[in-house]
């Protein structure tokens, strides 16, 4: 068991290749383990220089549309990070280079489970550095319409989320979960990215989902699923959409000891959230865990 006190990253890089779900493009990833207080900063080998470095966080996320985008002021964008971003976090790995060498990090089979596999078979490794938190101290509220996400104070990293479709395969699901390593492998890493048919083709005019198929979407057709070997749980939608909130919420550089709620909310108002309790410095505080534990 990791201890939770000191920062990690891999003890060996980590490799995937696949194809990205909106681009249509092959990437190889490479993830490098990084030292103490580097973070994840994302690097694109198929460009030179300064330019390709977009370093993961908040403030970078530049586009939401299906997906969570990063850039930087030079222009270079990486696409679909939040998988890979939840993998991260959940697995406790604070400090790594992310290499793509291409515009989106690969789909994989639409969820973390490759991902931590290849993260797994590189290794952790415990480095000097405490670990650094974000507590969340007030809550801190954003919403659009019927959409809501909020985040406030809780001992640890908890998630509750909450989903509506009028689709009979969908229909309304819900679950509430205290987030831990162990957890996650067994709750949340192999729940897939859904879609509907019918979006398909105006998707593809928008030059999206070119990579998406059955083989890494779970594809809903009205009230059924065209593809039901790959449902890991009846409510893996809700699931999913909780490890994308996991991925999002990542990209505030640190872990959170906070309860995060959101109803039918997605990456933008993610994105929206996560800026929202940055400009609030009095509703949050980095905490080494001695520090929260001599404040308890």
């Amino acid at each position: 068991m990791k201890d939770p006190a000191v920062q990690h990253s891999l003890a060996s890089p980590a490799r995937f290749r696949g194809v990205g779900v909106h681009s249509g493009v092959a990437a190889q990833v490479v993830v490098e383990p990084a030292p103490p207080d580097h973070g994840v900063v994302f690097v694109r080998t198929d460009l030179a220089g300064g330019v390709a470095r977009v370093p993961a966080a908040a403030e970078a996320v530049c586009e939401t549309r299906l997906g969570t985008v990063i850039g930087n002021a030079a222009g270079t964008t990486v696409s679909t990070v939040e998988h890979l971003m939840a993998a991260l976090a959940s697995l406790g790995l604070d400090n790594v280079i992310v290499r793509v060498d291409g515009p989106e990090i690969p789909i994989m089979d639409g969820s973390c489970a490759p991902v931590v596999a290849a993260l797994d078979a590189a290794g952790h490794r415990a480095q000097s550095a405490p670990r650094r938190y974000i507590q969340v101290l007030e809550e801190v509220v954003v919403e659009e319409g019927d959409k809501r996400a909020s985040l406030g104070p809780a001992d640890g990293l908890e998630i509750a989320f909450e989903i509506a479709f009028p689709s009979a395969a969908i229909g309304r699901q819900s679950l509430d979960l205290a987030i831990t390593e162990a957890g996650f492998r067994v709750e949340l890493a192999a729940a897939r990215t859904f879609g509907f048919l019918h979006e398909v083709e105006m998707l593809r005019k928008m030059g999206l989902a070119r990579g998406g198929d059955l083989d890494n979407t779970i594809v809903v057709d009205g009230d059924r699923v065209l593809n039901p070997e790959a449902l890991a749980r009846p409510d893996d939608f809700v699931r999913h959409k909780m490890l994308d909130a996991l991925g999002d919420l990542a990209l505030l550089g640190h872990p959170i000891l906070g309860r995060y709620e959101g109803r039918y909310s997605g990456h933008a108002l993610n994105n929206a959230l996560v800026r929202a309790l940055l400009a609030r410095p009095a509703a949050w505080r980095e905490v080494e865990l001695s520090e929260r534990r001599a404040a308890h």
